[in-house]
């Protein structure tokens, strides 16, 4: 089933607050079978709200609005829904004395507003309001569906099932779509893109489908999606789709949905009984603190030294190349790193975050050096970006290098 998302709320529009609503009930329509075909986000206008529901309806199978529930003056989508469906407000009584107990309760007043709540379109269905006063509402429109329910994020999430089983009244047997996400680092979007073109055009006319999904320091995400009859169907799937893509993209693959760089690193070290140890100038600490946030770090991660100032290079880590911007320095750095950390993996960043050229070196460069089992290299990158990318491309980019290396792939740190 095809379902439209209305966000109703001012504050919305103005970014005072985010819409996580409407990624709760994206996610709970996939995982139930159902399709998110639009996402509208509306003030508490009457006229918006009728046009956004009514566009809903044109496109889709059921429109669920979230917000404008409440009891003021500005909560106005009671009244813009019996608009499109035609109908009038009716008080419901039962609603009133609820919300009447709940005032009673708290030994509080109840503003003549709250009435408002009560108001119900005819022939609509409410869902009970069990963690505040505004009850939700299922109002069919000929065949279709308009669900409204409260904007407080807790609210919305007690009335979803009661939302989910009303589509599943309407649409038996929507059938599953899941999704699933391959990890990517090292490649452009544009390049993941010519690499991956030959699978749009297999997938032209099926039930699978391909879309990136560019996040920063989490590199490219590369999501399949794919709709059939079964959980069996739909797994079958997105394994051909995946098998398919890696042998595209092959290494530049580094995990699957949740995977990142630091827990796929974990991994290869632990599984290979191995200590690792960080020596960090540029990234100051960064590096290392991805890597303890990963569970369990305390059995394969040893410590680090932030080395920022050249003297503590010397001092601590053995640096003798009189340039830090260099091959030399990041080897020695591993070096040194692996005899104070007693590591049998050391890996390093040494360069120029920027705004300020270093050594005659531009911002961006950066040496990333590792010390794997007595064995020693570097390689140095280009990054792009102000100081803050810089860094943080270069903790990822250093733990690709030691995921690669320690995979045994050639494009990882040549090692002498």
């Amino acid at each position: 089933m095809d379902v439209a998302i209305v966000s109703i709320g001012t504050e919305l529009l103005l970014g005072q607050i985010t819409d996580t609503n409407a990624r709760v009930l994206a996610e709970a329509l996939a995982a139930h079978g159902h399709t998110s075909r639009l996402r509208l986000t509306v003030g508490d206008n009457h006229q918006q709200i009728v046009w956004a529901v009514a566009e809903g309806l044109a496109r889709a199978d059921a429109v669920i609005t979230t917000g404008g529930l409440g009891p003021t003056q500005d909560d106005v989508t009671r009244e813009a829904v019996a608009a499109v469906a035609g109908v009038p407000l009716e008080r419901d009584d039962e609603i009133a004395r609820r919300i009447e107990a709940i005032f009673a309760t708290r030994s509080r007043p109840m503003p003549a507003n709250n009435y408002r709540q009560a108001m119900v379109p005819h022939g609509a269905r409410t869902i009970p309001q069990r963690k505040g006063t505004a009850p939700g509402l299922l109002v069919p429109v000929g065949t279709k569906l308009i669900a409204c329910v409260p904007g407080v994020p807790y609210e919305l999430e007690d009335m979803l099932p009661e939302v989910l089983a009303a589509l599943a009244e309407l649409d038996p047997h929507p059938g599953v779509l899941r999704s699933r996400v391959l990890r990517t680092w090292g490649l452009g979007e544009s390049r993941l893109a010519e690499l991956v073109a030959p699978r749009f055009e297999a997938l032209e006319g099926s039930t699978t489908t391909i879309a990136f999904l560019a996040s920063g320091i989490e590199g490219i995400k590369v999501r399949v999606t794919s709709r059939g009859a079964s959980e069996q169907e739909v797994a079958e799937a997105l394994d051909a789709e995946e098998r398919a893509l890696r042998e595209l993209l092959g290494d530049y693959v580094f995990g699957v949905d949740d995977d990142s760089l630091e827990r796929v690193v974990a991994r290869l070290v632990a599984e290979r009984g191995l200590s690792l140890g960080v020596a960090e100038s540029l990234t100051g600490g960064m590096l290392a603190s991805r890597l303890v946030g990963v569970p369990g770090a305390s059995g394969w991660f040893r410590g680090g030294v932030v080395s920022y100032q050249t003297e503590l290079k010397r001092s601590l880590l053995g640096v003798r190349a009189p340039r830090v911007v260099t091959r030399e320095a990041a080897v020695e750095m591993a070096r040194g790193a692996t005899e104070r950390l007693g590591v049998d993996v050391a890996l390093t960043t040494t360069g120029v975050a920027g705004p300020e050229a270093l050594e005659d070196q531009p911002p961006g460069t950066v040496w990333i050096g590792l010390a794997l089992q007595g064995r020693l290299g570097a390689r140095e990158v280009r990054l792009l970006g102000d100081r803050e990318r810089v860094r943080t491309y270069a903790v990822a980019t250093a733990l690709d290098l030691l995921r690669l290396t320690l995979s045994g792939s050639p494009r990882g740190v040549e090692l002498q």
